[in-house]
């Protein structure tokens, strides 16, 4: 049997449709699974071997699918594409009032709904039933990079995120750094190579020196680094969805994005500050009103939600 999975998005969103692809994989143990993503996704796939066999990149080419999953949003751009790669049974997402391709295999888009719940809601139509748990597994050469940072109790604060109308303000993510370190904890600042210069300013804002990684450690090493640190202060991005995987307590500050789709579901594990603004979820790179949804998160919010976490694993 062979299945195509479109879903052709980033990291995070990658990372919150592996419970889906788990329960593909054991419903169809034989099967050869592939995803349809952007280039970068050859790494996702590598490291989710045990679940995918192959990566074609988006918009993919017709192949000789038995069955194709559009993973891809409503539909709305995507069922379209899904379509044309030729499979014999084609799933996925349809809004309602819009054209619905396939009644038994196709189901309605809700966008309130968790967007892990949604992958698995896919799935299950398919006949893979699964388990919500997100993962993100570690190797050795991960593990030997988290070593030779020589790190014991220490915070990650990951202060980037794609867009500028995700980020929580620097200033405040130096200030919570600096109450963290107040509590006798090593600050360890991630983020990608084009994140540094966010993390370099962070850093300069704080009191107490920080161990400055960002754009210094491989995915990997940013997901061991995560899978041992005490806690996690982050935006809405990938970091929270590897924080969910490790199960590392995490607070989020949640700009722009909607909490009722991208939230972690384990609501006390992972604390997700927002405020709500009609205008969200943005569809702005950058914030034409002032950034409220951001502003409106203060400082003290998080710290307490760090304080009250940190006595909680005490």
């Amino acid at each position: 049997m062979r299945i195509a999975v479109l879903r052709a998005l980033q990291l995070g969103d990658l990372l919150v449709a592996v419970p889906a692809l788990r329960a593909l994989r054991r419903a169809y143990p034989d099967a050869h699974i592939t995803l349809v993503a952007l280039p970068w996704a050859a790494s996702f796939v590598a490291r989710f071997a045990r679940y995918l066999d192959a990566l074609e990149e988006y918009p993919g080419r017709p192949g000789d699918y038995d069955l194709v999953l559009q993973m891809h949003g409503d539909g709305s751009c995507t069922n379209a594409i899904a379509l044309a790669l030729g499979g014999k049974r084609t799933a996925g997402f349809y809004r309602r009032g819009n054209d619905c391709p396939d009644p038994e295999s196709f189901i309605e888009w809700q966008d309130s709904e968790n967007e892990v719940l949604r992958c698995l809601r896919l799935a299950e139509r398919v006949g893979a039933k699964g388990a919500p748990e997100l993962e993100f597994p570690l190797g050795e050469a991960d593990w030997a990079e988290w070593r030779s940072f020589r790190l014991a109790d220490y915070a990650c604060v990951h202060a980037g995120s794609q867009l500028p109308s995700r980020r929580w303000p620097r200033e405040r993510f130096a200030a919570v750094a600096d109450a963290l370190a107040a509590r006798g904890l090593k600050v360890v600042l991630t983020g990608s190579a084009a994140e540094a210069p966010l993390a370099e300013e962070v850093a300069q804002r704080m009191r107490v020196a920080p161990l400055n990684l960002a754009g210094k450690t491989t995915l990997g090493g940013v997901g061991a680094l995560v899978a041992r640190a005490r806690l996690v202060v982050a935006n809405d991005t990938s970091v929270s969805h590897i924080a969910a995987a490790m199960r590392t307590p995490s607070v989020i500050v949640a700009c722009g994005s909607d909490p009722r789709r991208w939230a972690p579901l384990d609501r006390e594990l992972h604390r997700v500050l927002w405020h709500d603004i009609e205008c969200r979820p943005c569809m702005n790179a950058e914030c034409p009103i002032g950034h409220p949804c951001a502003l409106a998160v203060s400082t003290g919010a998080v710290v307490n939600e760090i304080n009250r976490m940190l006595a909680c694993a005490a």
